[in-house]
């Protein structure tokens, strides 16, 4: 890249944890190859600026009223921030390209699938864009398939068929396609039409890996217009010190861990968004209890519904685990998952966990919850099989079980064994000469000549 001519890239955040951290990481990583970057994000959700001294922010008004946000309907919130920011970005361009010198001209916009109003913009405004997939391709052919079912009549399809085979995806069931439950189902095909096309766009960012998905992108890219793929996943492997949690990180559990035998920790999250009520917690919480093993347990606070935090938690249940398990609000999780006593993870399998947990070769349970994370729990126990999946309501015995399962059985062991192998496969890719780190180059050549 011409050292005299700094190339900005405007890059359009989600305003949800699972998607700011990818935005992050790849603006740390194009800021490393020599691009300025602006990330121009929403009020709600805002990040950290003092995070990113090295970036420029710019927030843009989303108009979303206070009942709009607490109604949880994600659907909604996502249709209506592409109704509602188009306009703002618009101006916050215009008032970026007056403003610009010629030696920092904005080359191209990197926008989350789900912003996808930052498209239109960019083309209007005669820029390059580009998009960033935050999921996986599985994903991705899910949603293609479900538009594809909705059209055929399958859907939606009646609990008879929940464990069929999905025609032309067979790796899924009809139970694990992502269909949302969020707001009306016009609504919700409406957002999958949306986030499926990449309409202008001129490539597509990929933060997953050939030795994942190598297949899956080849049949991608017969189902859509072929354009440029760029896979340069595991994104945070490229950007280690990227740090963009919304929620302050309680690291004294590290000390914990420090005490504990290797492999012997389960850690439990179920990431940012997921709730449980009482009766599900107890049950958690006793299938804890009930397997003797070792636990951290990431509880965040308004997580249980009609609970603050910990309050719910059944009478006897701290006093029978004692110092067997460590509870916080929020942990780090990148080294929890690096540390030597993590034998195990229970996740919800949102794609950046499921990503953080392979470059670590650490096993899972998988609790998915919505939208991409049964997609994700499906690869995870039948496709790589390293994991397990919880797929009944919560009830303690099963817990108890399945945590024995992985962390103390044979089949645990060969889970983790499994796990491991993947993860030396990740770490090629991510290495000088592997898949992604000279995808990550293309696409530096490839923005470079925009």
């Amino acid at each position: 890249m011409d050292s005299q001519r700094c190339r900005r890239v405007v890059l359009v955040s989600c305003p949800f944890q699972g998607h700011i951290n990818p935005m992050l990481q790849l603006g740390t990583i194009l800021s490393s190859k020599g691009f300025s970057i602006t990330i121009v994000h929403t009020q709600l959700n805002s990040p950290k600026p003092s995070k990113h001294p090295e970036f420029d922010f710019q927030p843009i008004p989303e108009g979303l009223s206070k009942q709009e946000i607490a109604c949880g309907n994600l659907v909604d919130i996502i249709l209506a921030l592409n109704e509602r920011c188009r306009i703002p970005f618009q101006k916050r361009l215009i008032q970026m390209m007056l403003q610009q010198e010629s030696h920092d001209e904005i080359t191209c916009i990197i926008y989350d699938d789900l912003m996808y109003f930052s498209e239109e913009v960019a083309n209007r405004l005669n820029i390059p864009s580009i998009v960033l997939r935050t999921s996986s391709v599985a994903s991705l052919l899910s949603r293609l398939a479900i538009l594809q079912l909705k059209d055929e009549g399958y859907i939606p399809f009646p609990d008879a068929m929940s464990q069929d085979q999905v025609p032309d995806f067979r790796t899924l069931r009809f139970k694990d396609l992502p269909i949302c439950e969020f707001g009306t189902p016009k609504n919700f095909y409406q957002l999958l039409a949306h986030v499926c096309d990449i309409k202008t766009s001129s490539a597509v960012i990929w933060n997953t890996m050939d030795c994942l998905e190598e297949s899956l992108l080849a049949e991608q890219q017969l189902k859509q217009f072929p354009i440029p793929i760029f896979t340069i996943g595991p994104m945070h492997k490229f950007a280690p010190a990227c740090s963009s949690s919304l929620l302050k990180e309680d690291s004294s559990c590290i000390e914990w861990l420090d005490k504990q035998d290797p492999n012997s920790v389960l850690y439990i999250s179920l990431g940012s968004m997921a709730s449980t009520d009482e009766k599900e917690l107890a049950e958690m919480a006793w299938g804890l209890a009930n397997s003797k093993q070792p636990f951290l347990w990431v509880i965040r606070p308004g997580s249980t519904l009609g609970s603050e935090w910990i309050e719910s938690l059944p009478e006897g249940f701290m006093e029978t685990v004692r110092e067997r398990g460590c509870i916080v609000k929020w942990a780090p999780q990148r080294d929890v998952l690096a540390h030597p006593s993590v034998g195990g993870f229970w996740t919800h399998c949102g794609w950046n966990s499921t990503l953080e947990t392979i470059s670590e070769g650490v096993p899972m349970i998988c609790r998915p919850c919505f939208a991409d994370q049964m997609v994700n729990a499906r690869f995870v126990s039948h496709v790589w099989r390293i994991g397990l999946q919880l797929e009944n309501q919560l009830e303690r015995n099963e817990i108890e079980r399945a945590v024995r399962r992985l962390m103390v059985d044979e089949e645990g062991e060969e889970m983790r064994k499994r796990a491991e192998d993947l993860k030396e496969k990740v770490e090629a890719c991510f290495k000088k000469g592997g898949s992604s780190y000279n995808s990550l180059s293309k696409l530096v050549e490839f923005m470079s000549s925009q």
